[in-house]
């Protein structure tokens, strides 16, 4: 799978999603830390890739339906710690069908996960 990592999570993840697989790069690889979030999100979807982030402001599946881009995943954890946040996502991506959440917009909690799937 191609994935986007958001600025607002650990680069760490970069590594742990590679080994399990994924083809993932990063807003800040790309220079686009502190862009607006239609930078990012444009450079996510030109590039055809699932952007993870914990920035609420993806999270309006109005403006983000389902369906009419590569997928969302926001992460929410009580406490997004780097190692809870890097945790949260490793587990999520090794134990979940996670090639079914393109196009979709996942909510990913401490003990939840939501798929919301396109129409």
């Amino acid at each position: 799978m191609k994935i986007k990592l958001d600025e607002n999570l650990p680069s760490e993840l970069v590594d742990v999603l590679s080994a399990l697989g994924h083809d993932v790069d990063t807003v800040v690889e790309e220079d686009l830390s502190g862009r607006q979030d239609d930078a990012v999100w444009l450079a996510a979807q030109d590039a055809g890739r699932l952007l993870v982030t914990q920035d609420l402001d993806f999270s309006d599946i109005r403006k983000f339906l389902p369906g009419t881009h590569c997928g969302i995943i926001l992460v929410r954890l009580r406490d997004p710690s780097r190692s809870a946040l890097v945790e949260r996502v490793r587990v999520l991506f090794e134990d979940q069908p996670s090639d079914g959440w393109s196009r979709c917009f996942v909510v990913a909690t401490e003990h939840k996960l939501r798929v919301r799937r396109p129409s």
